[in-house]
C-alpha cells in the first residue's frame, strides 16, 4: 500500500515539474524573441577582473555588439561578467541567463535582461537557440560541456553550423591535441569535425570572423532549431 502510494506522489511531482519545465520554456522564447542576431559567450565564472582574459573577453563583447550583435551569456560572474560588460559598453541588448544552484549564484549587475532557470538543460536550450555565433573563452568543467554539446549539436545536423571560436590557441592546444591523438585516432571523431572549430588569440580577429560568417550566411538563431 505505502509503495503505490509512493508511486502516485512521485507521478504527480514529475507531472508538476512538466509544467514547470514548460513554463521555464515559455518564458525564454518570451524574453528572447527580439535579441538576434546575437552571439553567446562562454567561459569560466572563476575568472576575476585583472585576469588578461577578462578584459579581453569585454573587448571581444564590445566589438561584436558595434558590430550589431547582442551579446547573451549565463549570467554569473568572471566571463559572463566581462561579456555583459563589454555588451554594455557597445549599447547592445546585454542578457544573462542566471541557474539557480545549492551555492546561490547571483546575476552579474551587467546583465539587463535576466532570466533565472531552475532547470540547467531549459537554459541550455536558450542559449543555443538564438545565438549566430558561440565564442568559447578559457574555462573549467561547465566550459567544456556547453562546448562539446554544441559541436555536438552541429555535427548531428541539429542546429545550422555556426561558428564556433576557441579563445587561446594555449589554452586549447591540449584539448585539440588529445582529439587528434587520441579521439581521432580512436576512430571516435572524424577529420571533418575539426572544421567546427576556429581558434584565435584576438578579440578583433574573433569579431570579424563572426561578422564575415553572418553577413555570408544571413542566419539568425530563429533558424537554429527548424527541421
Amino acid at each position: 500500500m505505502n509503495n503505490e502510494f509512493e508511486i502516485n506522489q512521485l507521478a504527480k511531482e514529475d507531472s508538476w515539474r512538466m509544467f514547470r519545465i514548460i513554463g521555464e520554456l515559455v518564458e525564454g522564447f518570451d524574453s528572447l524573441a527580439d535579441i538576434v542576431p546575437a552571439v553567446t559567450i562562454y567561459g569560466s565564472a572563476r575568472l576575476k577582473p585583472d585576469n588578461k582574459w577578462y578584459q579581453q573577453t569585454v573587448d571581444i563583447a564590445t566589438l561584436l555588439g558595434k558590430a550589431g550583435f547582442n551579446i547573451m551569456t549565463g549570467g554569473g560572474p568572471g566571463v559572463m561578467e566581462a561579456a555583459n560588460l563589454g555588451a554594455q559598453n557597445a549599447g547592445v541588448i546585454s542578457v544573462g541567463l542566471n541557474i539557480e544552484l545549492p551555492k546561490e549564484q547571483a546575476c552579474n549587475v551587467y546583465a539587463k535582461r535576466t532570466i533565472t532557470f531552475h532547470h540547467f538543460f531549459v537554459r541550455k536550450v536558450m542559449l543555443v537557440k538564438y545565438a549566430s555565433a558561440f565564442v568559447i573563452m578559457p574555462g573549467g568543467l561547465g566550459t567544456l560541456d556547453e562546448l562539446t554539446e554544441v559541436l555536438t549539436l552541429i555535427q548531428t545536423q541539429k542546429i545550422k553550423p555556426f561558428p564556433v571560436i576557441l579563445f587561446s590557441s594555449d589554452y586549447w592546444a591540449g584539448f585539440l591535441d588529445w582529439l587528434k591523438n587520441v579521439v581521432l585516432k580512436h576512430g571516435h571523431i572524424s577529420e571533418d569535425d575539426f572544421e567546427l572549430l576556429r581558434v584565435f588569440d584576438s578579440p578583433m580577429e574573433v569579431a570579424g570572423a563572426v561578422h564575415s560568417w553572418y553577413t555570408k550566411h544571413e542566419v539568425t538563431g530563429h533558424k537554429a532549431l527548424e527541421t
